[in-house]
């Protein structure tokens, strides 16, 4: 594993943008991994954001609190306009938004109307292009948005009662001619395990991650069995490859076909093959989280944490220190 620390790094908020770090909440304060600091933007944000997401073209920042109902969308470090969601259980999990890029157009995917309805808002104009009478949302409290590379699918790693964690998968392009098939999603047939995390491989596979509750159906054996994590191909629907990981299971991130990060504790390579864990750093921190829902977590143990999927490079903040990893 190698191993670049920024020191010095005093940051609200953590997001890449393309292979510099970038604090939105505090004038886009951008870190190099040559060791220079630039300040991109006029304007720090006084209110308590902890959270940032950046549009694939750089143009759009959403600086949130990730539990909490307040964001602003930003342009070239200018406000925009504020954004907000539902009030219920968003103190419990993490705000739900991601940014993708449609015929030339920026989208901001997030629940502007409801907690279980996911909408997407052109950033630039504020049109919610997926509004709709016809809209009967399951009740899923949608979390940790992933937008494919190509921008073709949309991955929701939510949560429903009792709670149990899910994972939602939606064809974009289709949810914006139908909005209705944003009301529920593709899910895996025949899986009775809860799906605490899940990582684009690439634009055809996704990383699956259970927990190690229980299944809900002991007398049928789920393609993703307790405390394993799988592979779901997409175009075929189908899931293979379980395997059980050494390590407690956490927020996985796929790196390629055969590596993903476990991220619970401290970093951890892992074989996607085998389930073997073959490297890891200990002294760094990253976290207890093990689903969206994330208010039990004390802050400590909630660092901040952006994964940059082209560089395959992964930023840590803790204390005054920003540790890039990669493989």
């Amino acid at each position: 594993m190698n191993r670049y620390t920024i020191k010095d790094a005093y940051i609200k908020t953590i997001s890449w943008l393309g292979d510099r770090i970038v604090d939105w909440a505090s004038a886009g304060t951008a870190y190099s991994l040559d060791g220079n600091t630039e300040q991109l933007n006029t304007y720090h944000f006084g209110f308590n954001f902890d959270a940032a997401i950046t549009s694939p073209d750089g143009a759009y920042a959403f600086i949130y609190k990730r539990l909490g109902t307040k964001g602003l969308l930003l342009k070239n470090g200018e406000i925009v306009r504020e954004i907000n969601r539902s009030y219920y259980m968003a103190d419990v999990y993490e705000y739900p938004a991601a940014f993708a890029i449609i015929n030339n157009r920026t989208y901001l995917i997030h629940c502007p109307e409801k907690y279980r309805q996911l909408d997407f808002e052109d950033a630039e104009t504020g049109e919610v292009i997926t509004r709709s009478n016809s809209r009967e949302p399951h009740d899923i409290f949608h979390s940790r948005l992933e937008v494919s590379s190509d921008n073709k699918y949309l991955l929701s790693k939510g949560w429903a009662w009792h709670p149990w964690d899910i994972v939602r998968l939606f064809d974009i392009n289709a949810c914006i001619t139908n909005p209705v098939l944003l009301d529920d999603g593709h899910s895996i047939s025949g899986n009775y395990t809860e799906l605490n995390s899940a990582s684009f491989i690439d634009n055809e596979r996704i990383l699956l991650g259970a927990s190690s509750e229980e299944s809900l159906d002991d007398d049928v054996a789920s393609p993703v069995p307790p405390s394993h994590i799988a592979i779901w191909n997409i175009s075929n629907g189908t899931v293979s490859d379980a395997v059980a990981p050494q390590e407690v299971p956490g927020n996985f991130i796929a790196i390629d076909q055969h590596y993903c990060w476990n991220l619970y504790q401290y970093p951890k390579i892992v074989d996607i093959r085998s389930g073997e864990v073959v490297d890891k750093m200990e002294e760094i921190k990253t976290g207890l989280q093990t689903s969206a829902i994330i208010h039990h977590v004390k802050e400590a143990d909630l660092p901040l944490i952006a994964y940059n999927r082209a560089l395959k490079k992964l930023a840590v903040h803790n204390n005054d220190r920003i540790e890039v990893l990669w493989m």
